[in-house]
Formats: C-alpha cells, structure tokens, sequence
C-alpha cells in the first residue's frame, strides 16, 4: 500500500511548529508563576548577578530603568511583583531597548508583563524600562532568574524595592518639557482606561474586535463626541510605539489627514500630519489639538484630545462633519521618537462616516476585499474542490464504472467537473493580490514564488489532462505518471503556500487557530485517503483468497469492490462534511478579520 505524499508535509509542519517552545529563544510562558527553568538540576544559592533601578518611588504611568548585569550569562527572565506578597502575579509592563537581546512576554493576563532573552548568545548586561500600571500596589520588588548555562542557574534573585508616590489628581495638568512633547498645549494623565459607554448613543466608536471592551488589554478602540464646535476624540490599543488614525476619501493610504499619538521615551507626543503617498508621515510642527491627556499601562498605550469640526487654517485638516473612510494602525517606535512602518494591515472602516453626525458602534477589517477574495477562493478551490477531486479519482473508478453522465463514466466527469472548477477558481484568484497591490509584493516572503509555482503546475496539468492518450496506449502509463506527480506536487505546494498566506499582514487570520486547523485539515485529508488505502488492499486481499485462477481473481475482485461500495460511498459523504466544516471555519475567519 502506497503511503499518501501529505504525510510527509503534515509531519514538516507539525515538527516546525512544535519546536518553537524551546527555552534558548526565551519563550518561557510555562515559567511565568514559579521563575524556574525546566531544566533540570537545582538553583544555585549565592547570586553574581545584580539588579538595579534608577530610582525608588513611582507614580501610575511612570517608567523606571531596570538593569540587570554580571558575568556571562545565556538566559534570564525578569518580573515586577508586589513586595508584600511575592508569589503574587506579575505587575506592570516592560518596554525594551535592544530587541535583539529581549523580549516581551505575557504573564497572566498583563500583557508584556515580564522580560526574557531571544538566543543564548553570553551577555553581560540588560537594559529595560518598567511601565507603573494605574492599580500597582503600593511598594513593588523586581525578580530576576538568570541562567548561566543549561543546569547553572539563579532563581527570583532579589532586586531593589520601589515604592508609590501619592499621584497627583487627575484633574492637575502636568506640563510637559518641550524635548518630551512639542505640543503647546498643557498635557494631562489619564488616571484610568476609557470605556465604551455612550458607544453609539452619543459618541461614534469603532472596535476591533468588534464590540471589545477598551478596558483590555487586546482591544484597538476610537472614538469621537461631538461637542458643539468641536470633536473630542479618545483612542487606545494595545502598543509600545505608537497608535494612529486617518480620515481618508478612499481606502488607499495617501492624501490623508492623520493624528498620531508616539510613545517618545515614555512619554506620549501627540501630533498631526498629512500622508502623502505611501511615505513615512510627516509631523505637523504646528499642532491644532487642544485638552491632550494620555497614558501608558500595561502594554496599552491611550491617548485624548479635542479638535475644532472647521480648521481653515491649517493645510491638510479635513473638516470632520463630511464623510470618510477611517484607517486606525499601530506600529513601533524608537526611543527619539521615530515611528516605523505598521507590522500588520490597518483597521479600514467599510464604508465612510461622519464622526461628527450620527452616532454609530462599528468595527472594520484589517484585510483589503481583494485579499480576502483570494484567501477564499483558493481555501475553495485547494479545500474542496481538489481534495474530493482526488479521492474520487482513486477510489471511485470501480465503484462509478458502470455509471454514466454525459456519456462518459461518472467518476471521470465528477473528476474533471472538480478539476476544471479548480483551475478557474484558481486563475481568478490569483489575479486579485496582483490588482490590489498594483504588481508584484517584494514583502510578502515566499508566498508570492509559491503561489506562482501552484498556478504554473495547475495549468500545466489542465493542459496535459487535455491531451490525455486513450486507455491502450504505449504513452498511457508515462502520462499517468506525469499527472499523479505533477498534482501531487502542486498539492503539497498549494498547502505550504497557505500556510504561508495565512499569517501575512494583508489577511492575518488569528493565530495559532489558523495553523492548527490547517494542520487539522491535512491530517484528515491524509486520514481518509489511508482509510480508503487500506479498504482497498483488503479487498484485494479478499478477492486472492477467493480464486487462484487470474481470470477468477478480476471477477472476484470486481464483486469485492462492488461489496465495498456502501462503505466507500459513506466514507465520501463523511469526507465532503468534514471538508465543508473546515472551509466554513475559514471563510468565517476570514469574514471576521
């Protein structure tokens, strides 16, 4: 019994993606309560290494360096906990300052709450920055687990103790030093996240996901009041650089009016700019925002500010009670405040609204139309379409033999019905990234090349099925071979290539969901196809038993397989369920993003 070709694709992908947890590239979520690495062994008791702060007390929002330094060491993991009760969850959120050397994780439900290592390169020395959250308690202690090689290591070595300034009231304004915000307005704090209250009642909101609670950590959220001549505006998400939106009359980026809330170290500057084209946007150096207050706790980043509906005044301000499309992105930015280009797609709204007419509660989508349609089509085409297309090509010609449609057996037709279906699907699909982006994507990695090479190999098949030889001749079993393997080819690359497409940043489906139900689908594709693999040697099998004599084996075969076609015929309509439930979990997917 020939063992399917997928296999050898769902064991790549299932090694590839079960290696990521290992300890040397810091994701060590397993250790977030007890700071010990599984590794075996027991601590050390006598720490070398040393943890320190560049001051003692904090108010909510505050940043405070952490250094950790000693001799080498390969590994380490770093947490802020309530000093009064140190096995308690962790506080606050980091900020990092070499990206090479660190990273963040999530402990609990605080997001960036604790800092570890990317490689087990010897370092001697890290730099981060602690974000006092709006709830801390009232006097913190920084923990440090430091590895100096795989079995030498020190657990929660304790560090100082920092402790909570009484804040000052929210309604105070701290003004700002020109080098930390060039806005000449008074900036205030914010004392506490904002809320979805009054969502489409009196002020117009978008949410991504829809409907999130702006209190999480998880939820990208904007909103606009109208307030006689002015809009307020409130905007927050989960980011460590910077959080925009823009009003724009299309949903393309350029010739838009943007407001940028930057995180330029640890203190937010909120601006105006005008994009242009896909360039980096330019800041306003005069600001038209007035009341700016903003905040930065546990990993979200939030920002206020009021603007006037009519500013003739200033070039590149759109007046707020038209109509627009509105963008909403998060990025990166550097400590002197340089922003970089949006990791993922932004929020696109699908139609355009006026913020400052009717209240509304809506959310938008972070894939353009056009990508979605290819996502689809081709989750159709490689899902279904070919996947039933194959079974019923090698395991149904016995069962349909004798059964005819449009004067041809049913199998084949039923065959080439599916295959045909794909090749269009397919053709019309891959058209559609290349309409979006105006050419071809150098960002997108190898999905593009791949893709290309599924589209090359599925026309090269449609051609050769159409100059197929008849069933006797010479040519007939070297063009049997050809097809099996150039399919199979295409198969394996089609299912790499979406593997690939899922997590770029024109669709982004939610992650890990999608490369578990990809893994899920394969392997029951390879499941059912090993089921029929090994009905069909025991009919064989059967048949042998049966008659010695070859004419009585094909006979006897014949009627082996006309025994076992109930089965197949239940094993098909199974088949086709499971495969529309997995399409339907994709295309709701895609639906949602």
């Amino acid at each position: 019994m020939q063992l399917p070709v997928l296999v050898f694709a769902v064991w790549i992908f299932i090694f590839f993606y079960t290696c990521v947890d290992g300890y040397p590239n810091g994701r060590v979520r397993q250790a977030c309560t007890s700071m010990i690495p599984c590794h075996g062994g027991s601590p050390q008791l006598l720490p070398e290494h040393t943890i320190t702060v560049n001051g003692t007390e904090f108010k909510p929002g505050d940043s405070i360096e952490v250094h950790l330094s000693g001799p080498d060491f390969e590994g380490f993991f770093i947490q802020a906990r309530d000093a009064e009760h140190l096995d308690s969850p962790a506080v606050g959120s980091f900020m990092l300052v070499d990206r090479r050397l660190s990273q963040l994780l999530t402990c609990g439900h605080t997001k960036n709450s604790a800092v570890s290592h990317t490689s087990k390169a010897k370092k001697k020395y890290i730099k981060v920055y602690w974000i006092a959250p709006g709830d801390a308690p009232k006097r913190v202690q920084f923990l440090a687990t430091v590895v100096k090689k795989y079995r030498t290591y020190w657990v929660k070595i304790p560090g100082p103790i920092v402790s909570q300034h009484l804040a000052p009231s929210p309604t105070t304004p701290i003004h700002a030093t020109s080098e930390a915000i060039s806005t000449s307005c008074p900036v205030s704090y914010l004392s506490k996240p904002f809320n979805a209250s009054g969502c489409g009642i009196t002020k117009f909101c978008i949410r991504n996901p829809s409907g999130c609670d702006p209190e999480s950590a998880s939820c990208f959220f904007l909103s606009f009041k109208h307030e006689k001549s002015s809009v307020f505006i409130e905007m927050s998400g989960p980011s460590e650089g910077y959080l925009a939106f823009a009003l724009s009359y299309d949903q393309w980026m350029g010739g838009d009016d943007a407001y940028l809330c930057i995180n330029e170290d640890h203190h937010v500057h909120v601006s105006t700019a005008y994009l242009k084209g896909r360039s980096p946007p330019v800041l306003d150096s005069e600001n038209a925002l007035e009341d700016v207050s903003w905040r930065l706790a546990d990993g979200v980043l939030q920002c206020s500010f009021r603007r006037s509906i009519h500013l003739p005044a200033y070039k590149g301000r759109f007046n707020l009670n038209a109509s627009y499309y509105i963008f909403l992105a998060d990025g990166e930015a550097s400590e002197g405040g340089r922003i970089y280009k949006h990791h993922r797609q932004p929020l696109v709204t699908n139609g355009m609204y006026n913020v400052a007419g009717l209240p509304q509660d809506i959310g938008g989508s972070r894939s353009p139309r056009l990508i979605k349609a290819h996502g689809a089509l081709m989750f159709v085409a490689w899902i279904t379409t070919v996947s039933i297309g194959v079974i019923v090509a090698r395991f149904f010609k016995p069962v349909w033999s004798h059964s005819f449609l449009f004067g041809k057996e049913m199998w084949f037709q039923v065959h080439r019905m599916l295959m045909l279906t794909t090749v269009m699907l397919t053709s019309i699909s891959f058209v559609l990234p290349f309409i979006y982006r105006g050419g071809w994507s150098q960002q997108a990695g190898f999905h593009p090349y791949l893709g290309s090479t599924v589209m090359a190999l599925t026309i090269f098949q449609a051609l050769m099925a159409g100059f197929r030889p008849s069933r006797h001749a010479p040519r007939r079993q070297l063009f049997n071979w050809f097809h099996w393997s150039t399919g199979t080819t295409a198969r394996i690359l089609a299912v790499v290539t979406m593997f690939l497409g899922m997590d770029l940043p024109a669709l982004d489906l939610p992650d890990p969901w999608d490369t578990y139900t990809m893994i899920g689908f394969v392997a029951w594709h390879v499941g059912i196809d090993v089921l029929l693999e090994i009905h069909s040697y025991c009919l064989v099998r059967k048949a042998e038993v049966i008659e010695d004599d070859r004419v009585q084996i094909l006979q006897s075969l014949t009627t082996a397989e006309a025994e076992g076609r109930l089965f197949k015929q239940i094993v098909l309509s199974i088949y086709v369920c499971g495969n529309l439930v997995f399409l339907i979990a994709f295309l709701t997917a895609i639906n949602q993003i």
